[in-house]
């Protein structure tokens, strides 16, 4: 009993409980944030309207942001101004050159890179700010307003409050990442998924109670959740490891030595969950736009927004080609199929069956749009069946693919860093241990 709490204590160090600390410290920070108010909003008006646009892309946004837009808080745009900025700076760096040159400079380079992605981050932030300043001045319960303060004071202080969220919540972010447990940003969102779950169970349990939701229904959906949850670990931990040749050594025919293999794994789902966050994206925004401006005289308008709903076959057609289409497009944009192979080629290292340099290039190219056929399959099914579960009950947006998606992700990574962090800390104590026993002989 004495060994077993002993190997517990030293597998859970000071240095590995402070990050999980300072992780679980900050992660509070960002839920007491979520629940401070933007100065100058009725919050019984904008709780109604939220109510009323929950199906749109202020639905999406809500979760993501842990209620905290249906609050207006001054967390409300969440972290997704410095994790678009983010993407939008990756894919950059792929296509233009000094960025990309600039990337490859060190760490003098990637700190540069950082600091663009930040002040894109307060541009996007501002952007986004002034628009929802924008909507909620024109948006009303009935006769009553949303907005209590005069129209420009109303701007100025929405605007400055939600950047300055923002920027506080990409600091904690990257403090997460630097000194606690796991991605920061990814731990925040995930923290603000898992806490409108809750809420969307209580909804649920609410349409039982009703008699909206049968209890074979329920269990259906239990059955659904598990056969997801094992598809996504199973997929997101799924790799084609190709097999990699290399030489010990070049100094010869006589001195060369016998040729060692390693391999590059290759993930299913390379592009991760920016496919379906993307196109989420870009079909709600519209189909919000389409909701506030359509009337029922519109008829053009109002056959757009309804078919462009949850669940509506013109809707689900589109959500299917835009998963596929950011697909492969984000898998081509982070994997230079021609640099790789002209790194393996420069290394000596070569691929059984294939010439070095253009031939390897292709291979990677038929690789990778394999799996991407399989990928996408998967990133559609995930995201598809909940969609259309979602809108035949009319549950909470809580039970999306993406939120899927995102939770389990960083799970899995958490997880993964954690048994990192356990395993150096073993070889540690075995060095210094080795280091002893050799200092004990020659003595």
């Amino acid at each position: 009993m004495s060994k077993n709490s002993v190997d517990i204590n030293s597998m859970f160090s000071h240095d590995l409980i402070k990050k999980i600390a300072v992780t679980l410290g900050l992660l509070l920070v960002c839920r007491f944030g979520s629940f401070i108010p933007v100065p100058g909003i009725d919050s019984i008006a904008l709780e109604s309207v939220m109510e009323r646009s929950n199906a749109g892309v202020l639905g999406m946004f809500n979760v993501l942001s842990g209620g905290s837009l249906g609050r207006m808080s001054i967390f409300a745009l969440a972290i997704v101004p410095y994790i678009t900025s983010s993407i939008m700076v990756q894919l950059l760096t792929m296509i233009y050159k000094p960025l990309e040159n600039l990337k490859k400079d060190g760490e003098a380079g990637r700190r540069r890179v950082n600091q663009i992605t930040r002040m894109f981050t307060v541009f996007l932030a501002a952007f986004q700010a002034y628009g929802v300043a924008v909507t909620l001045q024109a948006l009303s319960n009935g006769a009553t307003p949303i907005v209590v303060l005069p129209p420009v004071l109303f701007k100025m202080t929405t605007v400055l409050t939600l950047v300055v969220g923002t920027i506080l919540l990409m600091w904690i972010g990257e403090q997460i990442t630097a000194f606690g447990i796991g991605n920061g940003s990814s731990l925040i969102i995930f923290v603000g998924i898992v806490s409108t779950v809750p809420g969307a169970a209580l909804n649920t349990l609410e349409l039982v109670r009703k008699g909206v939701v049968s209890y074979p229904s329920i269990l259906l959906l239990l059955s659904l959740i598990g056969v997801m949850v094992w598809i996504i670990i199973f997929c997101e931990r799924a790799q084609r490891r190709l097999t990699v040749h290399y030489p010990k050594g070049n100094f010869g025919p006589q001195k060369l030595a016998q040729p060692d293999t390693n391999y590059i794994p290759f993930k299913i789902n390379t592009a991760g969950v920016i496919p379906p966050m993307f196109a989420s994206s870009v079909l709600l925004f519209p189909t919000t736009i389409l909701n506030f401006i359509s009337t029922q005289d519109d008829g053009a308008l109002s056959f757009l927004s309804y078919h462009l709903g949850h669940g509506k076959p013109l809707y689900i057609l589109l959500y299917v080609l835009l998963i596929v289409f950011f697909s492969f497009f984000y898998t081509a944009s982070v994997f230079n199929a021609d640099e790789t192979a002209d790194n393996l080629r420069k290394h000596g290292a070569y691929i059984l069956g294939k010439k070095p340099g253009q031939d390897t290039a292709f291979y990677f190219d038929y690789l990778l749009t394999r799996l991407g056929v399989i990928g996408s399959v998967y990133l559609v099914f995930i995201c598809l069946i909940p969609e259309m579960v979602m809108s035949y009950y009319s549950l909470s947006f809580a039970l999306s693919g993406t939120s899927f998606l995102i939770v389990i992700n960083v799970i899995l990574d958490t997880v993964t860093q954690i048994q990192s962090h356990l395993f150096n800390q073993r070889y540690q104590k075995l060095v210094k241990k080795m280091r002893i026993v050799g200092r004990n002989n020659k003595l």
